[in-house]
């Protein structure tokens, strides 16, 4: 499993900077629930420097307030896992960096066996991204609850897709 993932996700790195060079575009990520993996990803490809900007891990509540300007009301109101708070994440993430496209994803990777959360189950995933100036478009996913693990490492190749996805139709 483990090593599917990782040429998937340089497979998908590799097209997401060839891509992102030829539009000279530059990313910004915000990570929650994958800790950075997104951002390790796009910055083990060579020539990355010339499209990514920054990533920035806001795995707690205070982080998202503090460095992306999440309203704590929302994250009240919605939880850290909504459509509502992944939004506001690329807004804050535009206001931040000099990038022309963003992406935001927070999600709960586990527990493992046993969550009983039923509206905010193990692999529920909400992903933002968008360019700057446009809509920002969200997804959401729903991806097997097999382990933390597989969940941040599903999530994170999911995620590179709709960047991809972005950029083959600005």
């Amino acid at each position: 499993m483990a090593l599917s993932f990782i040429a998937k996700q340089k497979e998908l790195g590799e097209l997401l900077v060839r891509k992102a060079l030829k539009q000279n575009r530059m990313l910004v990520i915000g990570e929650s629930c994958t800790g950075g993996i997104i951002s390790s990803i796009i910055t083990s490809i060579p020539g990355s420097s010339k499209v990514f900007d920054q990533g920035l891990v806001t795995y707690s509540n205070r982080a998202k307030i503090d460095l992306l300007g999440v309203q704590e009301s929302t994250l009240k109101n919605q939880g850290a896992v909504s459509k509502e708070v992944v939004t506001e994440m690329v807004s804050g993430l535009f206001r931040i960096s000099q990038a022309n496209i963003a992406l935001s994803i927070s999600g709960v990777a586990g527990p493992g066996p046993g969550n009983l959360n039923s509206q905010k189950p193990e692999g529920l995933i909400w992903i933002a991204y968008g360019l700057k100036g446009r809509m920002i478009n969200t997804s959401m996913l729903r991806i097997d609850p097999l382990g933390r693990d597989y969940v941040r490492q599903k999530s994170s190749v999911e995620a590179l897709k709709l960047l991809l996805k972005l950029l083959e139709n600005p």
